[in-house]
């Protein structure tokens, strides 16, 4: 197989700089069906997304959704994933491709879980992901620094390491 480079990436799959780091292009809505009502309004059943991180943009940014994400990977370097849980728990998970070394193919974070990404090492690393209810902008919160901080004052090194400001 002939592993393709970066900008074959960005440029094939049409990819565009994401808010919260790295690039990205919706690849599906579920526009063929009802929309579904939820607290926040109407959103579809079910969004999906190509999602890289690369060398130059190496951090998903911490960030907490309010829909359930299931994360696949694709190609590339694997990516370390920080979940902080509900009740304060701090979770690593790595998704690759080296399953004999507990890399994981497949990812489910539940709404209400704050979410960074890190490429650590190589060119790029591409997963895609499955969001329902929908993925609408108005459903993510960008995580600060300070409140962060506030929040979850145990995991100061990834929440310095992940946030901006």
């Amino acid at each position: 197989m002939n592993t393709p480079s970066k900008q074959t990436i960005i440029e094939s799959l049409g990819l565009e700089a994401h808010v919260e780091g790295g690039y990205f292009k919706r690849t599906f809505q579920a526009d063929h069906r009802q929309r579904i009502a939820t607290a926040e309004g109407e959103r579809f059943i079910m969004t999906s997304i190509f999602y890289l991180l690369t060398e130059e943009a190496p951090i998903g940014h911490w960030h907490l959704n309010r829909s359930d994400i299931v994360h696949y990977f694709h190609l590339g370097s694997p990516i370390t994933y920080y979940l902080i849980h509900p009740d304060g728990q701090l979770e690593t998970v790595v998704m690759g491709a080296d399953i004999a070394a507990g890399q994981k193919l497949q990812l489910t974070v539940r709404g209400g879980t704050w979410k960074a990404s890190h490429l650590e090492a190589g060119v790029y690393g591409l997963i895609s992901e499955a969001v329902a209810p929908g993925f609408e902008y108005e459903d993510m919160t960008l995580g600060t620094r300070a409140t962060l901080l506030s929040d979850f004052p145990q995991h100061a090194d990834p929440i310095m390491a992940f946030t901006r400001d």
